[in-house]
C-alpha cells in the first residue's frame, strides 16, 4: 500500500503524542479557519499561542493539527504513553549480543554524542528543515553489546507499548543513526519521544521510534508497526516515492 494515496492510513513519525480527537474530524471542524491560517503566518502564531496558553507542552494537544503547526504535526498510535524520567529510564541491549545490558539516562549521556543536523521528512509530505538532533551513534551501542556472527537487524521497540521498528544491521550502523537525547538543542521532552528516541537521518521519520525503551539484534528484520500496515520497510527519503533528493548516496 502506498502511504501517499488518498484514505492510506497517517504514520506517528511527527513529533507530539496526539490526543483521542481524530485529526480529521478537527480538521473538518476548523474548515476555512484552517485554510486562513496557511495564508496568515501571524495569524496562525497567534492561534498556536492561544492553543499551546503558557506551557510549552501544548496542553491542548490541538496545534500540530494546525497547517504547519511548530513545524511539526503530531500523532501517537496509543492514546496515552508513560512518562520516564532519568530514575526509572532504561534502555536495554539483547538478542543475538555477546554482552546484553541495560542504560540508565546517565549512562547514555556520559558516552559521545554526536550532533546531526538535518531534515526532517515526513513520508506524508512537510518537512522541517534543520533541524538538529544530539545522542550516541547506535554503532557505539552495538559494538559494546558485541554483534554475534549470524545477526543481520535490529528491532526498536517502546514503552509506549505498541510501537516498534527495524532496520537491518548495516543500516543501523550508519554514521547519521542515533540513539538522541535532544533535539533541537533541547532535551528531549516527553512529547517528542524523550527521554530518548531513535533518529534515523536519512529515512523518513516514521523509522525515528518514539519513546525508545529496546534495542534486540536478531537475525532477520521483522516489519515494523507501520510497515505491518503497508508502509515501505527500506524508508530511504527520495528512494521511496522518488520525491526528494537521495541522501545516502
Amino acid at each position: 500500500m502506498n502511504p501517499e494515496q488518498p484514505g492510506a492510513p497517517e504514520p506517528p513519525e511527527d513529533e507530539e503524542q496526539g490526543r483521542p480527537v481524530g485529526r480529521r474530524v478537527l480538521l473538518g471542524t476548523l474548515g476555512l479557519g484552517a485554510l486562513g491560517v496557511v495564508t496568515a503566518p501571524t495569524l496562525q502564531r497567534g492561534l498556536e499561542s492561544f492553543l499551546a496558553g503558557a506551557s510549552d507542552k501544548d496542553p491542548t494537544g490541538l496545534t500540530g493539527l494546525l497547517p504547519n503547526g511548530g513545524g511539526f504535526r503530531y500523532y501517537s498510535v496509543t492514546s496515552s504513553v508513560p512518562r520516564k524520567s532519568a530514575t526509572d529510564y532504561r534502555l536495554t541491549v539483547d538478542g543475538l549480543v555477546d554482552r546484553p545490558g541495560s542504560y540508565t539516562l546517565s549512562d547514555l549521556r556520559s558516552l559521545p554524542q554526536t550532533r546531526l543536523v538535518r531534515d526532517v521528512q515526513c513520508v506524508t509530505g512537510w518537512r522541517v528543515p534543520g533541524t538538529p538532533f544530539e545522542g550516541v551513534r547506535l554503532s557505539r551501542l552495538l559494538d559494546a553489546a558485541g554483534v554475534r556472527p549470524g545477526a543481520g537487524a535490529v528491532r526498536f521497540t517502546c514503552f509506549d507499548g505498541a510501537y516498534s521498528e527495524s532496520l537491518t544491521l548495516d543500516q543501523a550502523r550508519r554514521s547519521d543513526v542515533l540513539v538522541a537525547l535532544r533535539m533541537k538543542d533541547q532535551d528531549l521532552g516527553h512529547a517528542h519521544g524523550g527521554p530518548v528516541r531513535l533518529y534515523v537521518a536519512p529515512m523518513y521519520f516514521y523509522k525515528s521510534a518514539k519513546w525508545l525503551s529496546g534495542i534486540t539484534v536478531t537475525r532477520d528484520v521483522r516489519p515494523g508497526y507501520w510497515e505491518e500496515r503497508g508502509y515501505d520497510v527500506d524508508a530511504w527519503v527520495g528512494r521511496s516515492n522518488g520525491r526528494d533528493d537521495d541522501p545516502t548516496s
